[in-house]
């Protein structure tokens, strides 16, 4: 008898899951977002799932995010327009996952999972990934691997990255964060992307699918979508989302470039759900549990235990751009390097807008390839140089010829800047941008 295809055995296994017994409480009390349950409590467990009748075949999906007294406080997924005392909340007990495969290539899911692109239903795996995962044990994990061709000249150069490498992109507003990770996804030599938009603007989403990521981009990735419009959990669980599909490509022994936008807006809907549930408030009103699912987040992006990895880069939004912010400032110390990207950069008309000297990639020198690693150093202080001479020459204030090596930074400026220069359908290799470079700093 020939064994049953994967579908069937997935069938088989979401039907053995089935609990023959229904437990259900009542809505007793809403308040904004917050809503409570009276019920049976033994039932239900912090990141248990409850679903919400709001209406004859009108269901909300929702979740428990603590207890008060005996009732449990419950958020949803959706809107709760309708919602009323008494209406039935049935407890799913699990905390859910999804069931992805390599069919999922190419498509745009939403938070829970489904399908946003209008492209049909997706093909569902045998094997449950749950939203929320333990990263690999920190003495089993591998160490990471060797650099990573990112296509991006300064990145490459300056920043090298390697495989299972997690990174973060520190900007402001309207800096161009979006353009740099679509450069990215596009010319990064890994074998899949996974995109998590998170908190993204709603008009914004098409315009990054078709025009920044485009159609070969989209071809070897998967993006998970939430817009800034949607409830906090569906935020929150997006990021969630997105990690657990870089898992299972990792799983399958593959190297996922896993690329979030932004870190902060998952920070945000943190926030949210921990002041609803009563926490108190701290540093700029972020909440204690924000910073304890921050790590548990970014460190499931890196290297595994088998052949495959997961490379991180993960974009920050600094709040006025101050990069001290209290986000800012946890991301930094859990990850392997830090991009900064400054708006004066960005009104000078230098895309992509990252600041070298203030860039820091920590597999760095090793990473970088050992013949061009004085090239890279010479280029960095004739930039430091320059910079720290920056108003001076602005102004006039600085005669020629009064430093040998002030006037080497000032010959060096232009012919930099237009190295690190580059255009979104532009790619230069790892070994392209250091003899570039090579020939840039050796010039008479």
């Amino acid at each position: 008898m020939n064994e049953p295809s994967g579908a069937l055995s997935a069938l088989r296994i979401e039907v053995d899951g089935i609990d023959p017994t229904t437990v259900y409480g009542r809505v007793s009390s809403v308040r904004g977002l917050m809503i409570e349950v009276a019920g049976p409590l033994h039932a239900m467990h912090v990141g248990g799932l409850v679903d919400l009748e709001v209406a004859p075949g009108r269901i909300v999906p929702s979740e428990v995010v603590g207890f008060s007294g005996d009732r449990a406080l419950v958020m949803p997924f959706g809107t709760v327009e309708g919602l009323r005392r008494g209406c039935r909340a049935v407890v799913r007990g699990g905390e859910g996952g999804v069931r992805p495969t390599a069919g999922w290539l190419g498509r745009v899911v939403n938070a829970m999972g489904e399908p946003v692109d209008g492209k049909g239903p997706l093909p569902a795996g045998p094997r449950l990934v749950p939203f929320r995962n333990a990263p690999p044990s920190a003495h089993a994990r591998r160490r990471v691997g060797a650099p990573l061709d990112l296509g991006v000249r300064a990145l490459n150069v300056f920043a090298t990255c390697c495989t299972g490498q997690r990174m973060g992109i520190f900007a402001g507003s309207g800096v161009g964060k979006s353009v740099l990770l679509s450069m990215l996804a596009r010319n990064a030599l890994a074998d899949v992307s996974v995109i998590g938009l998170i908190g993204e603007r709603g008009r914004e989403v098409q315009e990054f699918l078709q025009e920044d990521l485009g159609e070969m981009g989209l071809a070897r990735s998967v993006v998970v979508v939430a817009t800034s419009d949607e409830p906090a959990l569906m935020r929150r669980q997006a990021a969630y989302l997105t990690l657990a599909l870089a898992e299972y490509f990792r799983d399958e022994d593959l190297q996922v470039l896993c690329m979030m936008d932004s870190v902060t807006r998952f920070a945000m809907a943190q926030r949210e759900v921990g002041l609803a549930a009563g926490e108190p408030p701290t540093t700029k009103g972020y909440t204690p549990t924000v910073f304890t699912e921050l790590p548990k987040l970014l460190e499931r992006a890196g290297p595994g235990i088998g052949a495959g990895g997961i490379t991180g880069i993960f974009t920050v939004l600094v709040d006025g751009d101050d990069h001290n912010e209290p986000v800012a400032d946890a991301v930094r110390g859990i990850l392997d390097g830090h991009i900064v990207m400054e708006r004066a950069i960005a009104e000078r008309g230098r895309y992509p807008a990252i600041n070298v000297l203030k860039t820091v990639s920590r597999t760095m020198p090793r990473s970088c390839d050992p013949v061009f690693w004085p090239v890279v150093q010479d280029a960095r202080q004739a930039m430091a140089t320059y910079s720290d001479m920056e108003e001076l020459i602005r102004l006039g204030a600085y005669r020629t010829g009064s430093s040998a090596e002030v006037d080497r930074a000032i010959r060096l400026n232009g012919p930099l800047e237009e190295f690190l220069k580059q255009g979104k359908e532009e790619s230069t290799s790892l070994s392209d941008g250091y003899h570039r470079l090579a020939e840039i700093m050796t010039s008479p």
